[in-house]
């Protein structure tokens, strides 16, 4: 089962790009972050069409997370984490496919640090650590996917010094990532990958992807299950120089 992570930074913008992908990597199953599209705008007959259904959770101009699927209908198991009945931000997706529990998120960026966003930034990952310590008491595979905005280590960064001050690498924030992780998840790539800088995101200034000054935000979690099943993971670093791509490339994992 291949299962692959994509912000795509605007669905409709990039439709063609994200086409092209899948018809090439032929995942299985596909998150996807920053739709940055309305429910009625999402392009489900495209996507259709081309052999995926999916489910998803948008909002004009900015967030909105999908699941994609070559498995045929998805059991849409929840939308939004608990916590917050004001937060109307389309972040968190979660479907059962495969007798896979997949919960797809795009976690927030933060910055600027100090401020609001950097506080929502951090209440939001305490909501998700609260869902996700219900998670680890399901007996069945699970995985927790998609954009952390987070960089666990100074491995993940190009340049640590630079994100001193970055919501993405504060302290505050890569503890509760690890507060998560303590619950029982594996972090696929490092799992396999100890000790390699591998990047998923490449800024679109000063030639960041030509120079690989990149950045590693999108992850795979796995529950203990799961995890007993990974046997690879990659990422398609070559989608991020394609012609108006995102900002991001895909990641996968095999299990």
């Amino acid at each position: 089962m291949k299962i692959a992570t994509y912000n795509i930074n605007g669905i409709n913008a990039r439709l063609e790009n994200l086409l092209r992908w899948l018809k090439e990597a032929s995942p299985d199953v596909v998150c996807l972050q920053e739709l940055k599209a309305p429910d009625d705008k999402f392009p489900e007959k495209s996507l259709l069409d081309a052999g995926y259904h999916s489910i998803w959770h948008g909002q004009k101009s900015w967030n909105g997370v999908a699941i994609l699927s070559r498995y045929g209908e998805i059991q849409e198991t929840r939308r939004g984490l608990n916590g917050d009945p004001e937060d109307l931000h389309s972040r968190y997706i979660e479907a059962f496919i495969n007798d896979v529990v997949i919960g797809c998120l795009y976690l927030p960026n933060g910055n600027p640090f100090p401020g609001p966003k950097f506080d929502y930034k951090l209440k939001w990952i305490e909501r998700l650590i609260a869902h996700a310590d219900k998670l680890q008491s399901f007996d069945m595979p699970v995985a927790l996917i998609g954009d952390y905005n987070i960089m666990p280590t100074e491995l993940d960064t190009y340049k640590p010094e630079k994100y001193v001050n970055n919501a993405l690498f504060r302290p505050e924030a890569r503890q509760l990532f690890e507060k998560l992780l303590k619950q029982g998840w594996t972090d696929a790539i490092r799992k396999l990958y100890p000790d390699e800088s591998i990047y998923t995101f490449w800024d679109y200034l000063r030639n960041a992807y030509g120079r690989d000054a990149g950045l590693r935000l999108d992850h795979f979690l796995l529950n203990p299950v799961l995890e007993s099943r990974l046997q690879y993971a990659a990422v398609d670093k070559d989608v991020r120089g394609w012609p108006h791509s995102s900002d991001h490339a895909p990641v996968w994992i095999m299990v």
